[in-house]
């Protein structure tokens, strides 16, 4: 007799191997073929809906693990919105314009930009765009996301450039876009403006100087004792290279400073920093002569250490930024390569030099001895020169953070140019009202978006390269008067609609204008186009209204952005602003953020530390599934560890899991609901308890999902 026939053992055909690597693109493939997506879609047609708004990645290269735990965590909770009967269409988005994409291009492959005529270098930097866009659109299909994959939104599509144009215009129209000279960020490597948001910081070591600046006018404040003795006001600097821009000295009103003898000289400088600076100087400075308060010396007047500068006067000026942490209390100031110092320049009618060009590069109005150096090689020339001047009182090293380009990663400078901003001073109140009528997940996304907002006034707006929509502003070839309204935004827009943005290039002022258009200011008949692009996060920016405003399936204002923490100066920043100035509100109406991925010691993935892992690795060894664990699993609003002990132990809880439902399947293969369901009130009390149990646990769950805490689970 065969015993094993009088057992009820478990069956199913549930496999008890899962094979991700290779049966994972069967799923994909009946996904596909079977229109899933779209059948998924027509069930829930007519259903309130859930638009989570796609935040566009840059398509310049391979997705990176931040790029998977970003698309998993929307495709959760667009299929948990789905189950509870939302109508969730999901669009994806590839951000296509700008500098990220010209610089990759031409560095893979291998192009001179400045031998090439504008058209054929958007050409090529078109066509590397679009082949990003597959690579990585079957890179996110892989990771098992569901959405529109065949209609994504593309930034260079030209009904998007249009609408870009559109939303440009009306902010012009209501005055928030101007022209004007001001001291912005510039990527010398680059040779173009940069943004706040295009801004990281990194150690940096640079030379820091000393300088001693003749005093030529002392407002009555020089110390009887000190009379008769050359008396010079000492600055300190962390940017040598930018000395020969220096038109003024600012002092603390408040701060008392002191006339200090050192070898038959005269120094003035704060009076708290006198042993520091005796210090770091190698210098006795313990003879004081008298004190002065800072504001007594406002309008005196310093001249420049340079002899060929011609006796160029250095103003001495009040500013509440001077304080006594490091430096002498003295600082040196020149408004074309500073923000603060431009405001100062701006506040005392200052002159703003910048004698660097776009190369950074110092021009001849720098003089013959520094004229074609780079400005960071300049630093030590500087340094040199006014120690034969006998100007240089001190010099040290220090290492601090500075400002880096966040895509060449090369050291950034300030620099004064004419460029095209956003004044957010116009709508600054408005935005702010906004961040408090959404949603934040984590809550601590409300201050932080609320502070950066706060604190900007201008959004540098141009950039100085041909990959992008450009600025459709006119000039009148008589007269320089620059033009831009409803009627030359209307004309340039139904151009792009048309054939792109590549029309600016390919076509005249005359053919773009209007027929008939004049100059308003002297009559003039002909123009000129802007050469300059909008910044690239005009663009995505801009995305909400010429996406989720104009496709029939979405909606706006949308339900949620859903991106990393770096985008509160980033894109929630860009979309926020461009909403607020054309509609006065928000574009959303939740903001969920995660952190980003680090390896298993909480350390940022390199290259050159070797820690690097990659989605496409993960999948062949172990499957999507286990990427796709591994999100769910993570505290996302923090940093998130991945390393391969960590995916190890993912899989072996990942086989535990499917081992379980095996073993529940095999169980219930026989159970037919028709004939074998029991009443809940004929149930065995045991049974009773477990299904309150299992009520009370989907509570739990659905609870978690509702707060986006998924890792609770």
């Amino acid at each position: 007799m065969d015993y094993g026939k009088t057992l009820n053992l478990p069956e199913t055909e549930f496999p008890m191997r899962a094979g991700l690597p290779q049966r994972e693109p069967d799923f994909l493939k009946f996904w596909e073929e079977n229109d899933i997506y779209g059948k998924k879609q027509a069930l829930h047609a007519g259903h309130k809906k859930f638009v989570l708004h796609d935040g566009p990645p840059y398509a310049n290269g391979k997705i990176h693990m931040g790029h998977a735990l970003n698309k998993i965590l929307k495709d959760i909770i667009m299929k948990y919105k789905y189950a509870q009967g939302f109508d969730t269409p999901y669009v994806p988005g590839w951000d296509t314009h700008g500098m990220p994409i010209e610089h990759a291009a031409i560095k893979e492959l291998g192009l001179n930009r400045n031998e090439l005529d504008p058209l054929t270098l958007r050409r090529k930097c078109h066509d590397f765009a679009l082949q990003w866009v597959d690579i990585q659109r079957e890179d996110f299909k892989r990771l098992g996301v569901l959405g529109d994959w065949e209609n994504p939104y593309i930034t260079l599509h030209h009904s998007f450039e249009a609408e870009q144009i559109r939303v440009f215009g009306t902010m012009a129209n209501k005055g928030y876009i101007y022209k004007g000279k001001k001291t912005v960020y510039w990527c010398p490597h680059c040779e173009t403006a940069l943004a706040e948001a295009e801004i990281e910081y990194g150690e940096q070591k640079t030379p820091t100087i000393f300088v001693k600046m003749p005093l030529v006018k002392d407002n009555g404040q020089t110390p009887e004792a000190a009379k008769g003795k050359k008396a010079y006001m000492v600055i300190w600097t962390t940017t040598p290279w930018t000395m020969p821009a220096n038109v003024a000295v600012a002092l603390n009103p408040a701060l008392e400073y002191a006339w200090v003898e050192c070898e038959g000289e005269v120094l003035f400088m704060a009076k708290d920093l006198l042993a520091q600076v005796g210090a770091v100087c190698h210098k006795d400075l313990s003879n004081i002569l008298g004190t002065t308060l800072g504001k007594d010396m406002e309008f005196a007047e310093c001249v420049h250490p340079f002899p060929e500068y011609n006796n160029r006067r250095s103003l001495v000026v009040m500013a509440d930024y001077v304080t006594t942490e490091a430096g002498t209390g003295c600082v040196h100031t020149a408004p074309g390569h500073g923000d603060v110092d431009f405001e100062t320049g701006l506040k005392y009618k200052l002159p703003i030099l910048c004698p660097v060009d776009s190369q950074g590069k110092l021009t001849e109005e720098a003089g013959e001895r520094f004229k074609g150096m780079f400005v960071f090689d300049a630093n030590i020339p500087v340094l040199k020169y006014l120690a034969e001047l006998n100007c240089l009182l001190g010099k040290e090293n220090i290492k601090h953070q500075y400002a880096h380009c966040w895509r060449c990663k090369n050291p950034i400078i300030f620099r004064a140019t004419s460029q095209w901003f956003a004044s957010i001073d116009g709508f600054r109140d408005e935005a702010l009202k906004s961040i408090d009528d959404v949603q934040w997940i984590p809550s601590w996304g409300q201050q932080r978006i609320h502070n950066m907002v706060c604190d900007r006034h201008d959004w540098c707006i141009s950039r100085q390269r041909v990959w992008g929509v450009p600025i459709p502003v006119f000039y009148c070839d008589n007269c320089g008067e620059h033009l831009i309204n409803e009627a030359t935004i209307d004309s340039v827009a139904n151009w792009f609609e048309k054939e792109g943005s590549d029309a600016w290039w390919a076509h005249t002022a005359e053919e773009l204008l209007p027929e008939g258009t004049v100059c308003p200011k002297c009559g003039g008949k002909h123009f000129h186009k802007e050469s300059d692009i909008m910044d690239v996060w005009f663009d995505s920016g801009s995305s909400h209204m010429a996406v989720a405003a104009k496709r029939p399936e979405l909606s706006w204002p949308v339900a949620m952005y859903l991106e990393g923490s770096d985008q509160h100066r980033g894109w929630f920043q860009s979309s926020l602003l461009t909403s607020v100035a054309v509609a006065g509100r928000a574009p959303y109406e939740s903001v969920l953020t995660h952190g980003y991925v680090v390896d298993g010691d909480g350390r940022k993935m390199s290259k050159s530390v070797g820690n690097v892992i990659v989605p496409q690795d993960v999948i062949k060894q172990y499957g999507a599934d286990i990427i796709r664990l591994w999100t769910a699993s993570s505290d996302y609003k923090a940093d998130i560890r991945i390393s391969p002990k960590i995916l190890k132990q993912l899989a072996e809880v990942y086989r535990k899991i499917r081992n379980t439902i095996r073993y529940i399947l095999g169980n219930t293969n026989d159970f037919n609901y028709e004939t074998d369901a029991v009443p809940f009130n004929e149930m065995l009390e045991l049974d009773q308890w477990a299904l309150m149990h299992l009520q009370l646990l989907k509570k739990e769950v659905t609870a978690a999902y509702e707060s986006y805490d998924f890792h609770v689970l």
